[in-house]
């Protein structure tokens, strides 16, 4: 069974410049939700709550999930304090309980919560897919989006793990789904 964890794909994201891409990241988001559903998979979307005042202060429309995302009653949500979503939540829990052939990840900020989500879970053996072309961010004052997203998917592929990392798109994941689907 596969899992996906979504990252932060929260309105409170909108608050600030635009996202790199944010509108076919939510389209591919959507198709690989419904592609690990179909599996038998979980859906886990982390929401980030901040403190008072910020974008993502708890019950606040900035805390919301995007509306364009296609969510299930049946989808887990892990709420977190800080960019890494396992410090002090029931993720660990969760994935132990759960035991998934492999863990995909997506989502906001590519560069903060998303690259702690990826080290995080390779750091506790899990198989991890990186969906490259499935996280997003804002230029940075020092580097573009584009950059920053490239720079990121170049540095997941060479982690060090004891079981493995890998890069895949939103079209090669659905292919290889379909594929096992012919046979």
């Amino acid at each position: 069974m596969d899992l996906i964890i979504v990252v932060d794909m929260q309105v409170g994201l909108l608050d600030d410049s635009p996202k790199h891409d944010l509108s076919g990241v939510l389209d591919r988001i959507n198709a690989l939700t419904a592609m690990v559903r179909r599996g038998g998979g979980k859906v886990i979307w982390i929401r980030h709550c901040g403190q008072p005042g910020e974008c993502f202060e708890p019950r606040t429309p900035g805390w919301e999930f995007l509306p364009a995302l296609i969510r299930q009653s049946e989808d887990i949500v892990v709420e977190k304090t800080l960019n890494d979503p396992f410090v002090g939540t029931q993720l660990a829990t969760l994935l132990a309980d759960l035991a998934p052939r492999r863990v995909l990840i997506a989502g906001w900020a590519t560069d903060f919560c998303v690259d702690a989500t990826v080290r995080a879970s390779v750091s506790r053996d899990q198989h991890v897919v990186v969906v490259s072309d499935g996280h997003t961010l804002s230029d940075r004052p020092h580097l573009g989006a584009a950059a920053v997203i490239a720079h990121h998917n170049w540095v997941w592929s060479g982690l060090i793990s004891t079981r493995s990392i890998r890069l895949a798109t939103t079209h090669e994941l659905l292919s290889e789904t379909a594929s096992r689907s012919d046979t």
